[in-house]
């Protein structure tokens, strides 16, 4: 006996549809998997071009969506009821419902990432996953230009994305400008939990914390009375805002042991604030922290 090809698409996975079978093929068929609506005729020159690339998308979500094809020319009915005024324009369904939509020709980057939207990333990792993957590897190579580039590709395919929103606020930081960095970051929702977004929260929040006397005046002042608290905090600060989070780390840490309940244990809840900075996983925050609990509970 011969087994069927578990890889093979579905014989109806793209079919041409009509007013007759629109209920059977989209309304019905959506009720167990999304079926995308493309309305085309044979005189629209975007949809010649849109109409090959959708069928290659669907075609690479392997069995994850449908397409039905829907001339308007000769099936006027659901166009008109659905309110089609251009073409192309493309409908989602959704358990019977058109739950999402767009009109013209798109890149097959945005096709793929409404099929990813759609289906819950199905289709595999979505092009905003290589996106923000290609912005943070910008980053690290202080490549803002390319990282702004590759954010803000996010934000065009996905406005709201609260991963790219921080990428482009960590970029701001990065070329010197927190106000900018401080309005982009506003686009996050308020109760954000996302780290990235909490990172550079906690990074403006350490900049605009940040003491306006000299380094060298501070540096003074602690060689001259190691114990001297209010110096050495201010100075944690210092490092804190011009990035040099490990740093700050050490001078805060210093102040714990001397005395964790200084100033109402203001060192600890500042070490906490640069950690979130420098991210959970980062090795200022996990040396930080251990070090921080074996003061704590020594």
């Amino acid at each position: 006996m011969t087994l069927a090809d578990p890889t093979a698409l579905p014989d109806d996975l793209i079919k041409e549809g009509s007013d007759a079978a629109f209920m059977k093929d989209v309304v019905e068929a959506s009720k167990t998997q999304p079926v995308l609506v493309d309305f085309w005729a044979t005189w629209c020159g975007p949809c010649r071009q849109l109409t090959p690339a959708l069928e290659k998308a669907v075609r690479a979500a392997k069995g994850a969506v449908k397409l039905v094809k829907i001339d308007v020319d000769r099936n006027p009915a659901y166009a008109g009821q659905l309110r089609v005024q251009s073409i192309p324009t493309v409908y989602a369904f959704v358990n019977g419902q058109p739950v999402d939509g767009f009109q013209g020709a798109v890149p097959e980057s945005q096709l793929k990432a409404f099929i990813d939207k759609l289906t819950g990333g199905a289709s595999g990792d979505s092009d905003i996953e290589q996106l923000l993957s290609l912005g943070e590897e910008s980053l690290s190579l202080n490549d803002l230009g390319g990282a702004a580039q590759a954010f803000a590709q996010v934000l065009t395919l996905e406005p709201g994305h609260e991963k790219a929103i921080a990428g482009m606020a960590r970029v701001y930081l990065a070329d010197g400008d927190p106000d900018q960095a401080r309005q982009t970051i506003a686009m996050a929702p308020a109760d954000s939990k996302d780290p990235l977004v909490q990172s550079v929260r906690a990074q403006l929040s350490l900049a605009s914390a940040a003491p306006s006397g000299a380094d060298a005046e501070l540096e003074a002042r602690l060689a001259a009375d190691p114990n001297d608290h209010a110096a050495r905090f201010d100075l944690a600060q210092a490092r804190a805002a011009a990035g040099d989070l490990a740093g700050a780390v050490d001078h805060l840490l210093k102040i714990v042991a001397a005395d964790r309940d200084w100033n109402d244990q203001a060192a600890r809840k500042q070490l906490l604030t640069v950690f979130e900075a420098a991210g959970a996983s980062s090795e200022v925050a996990r040396d930080g922290r251990r070090r921080l609990s074996s003061l704590l509970f020594a």
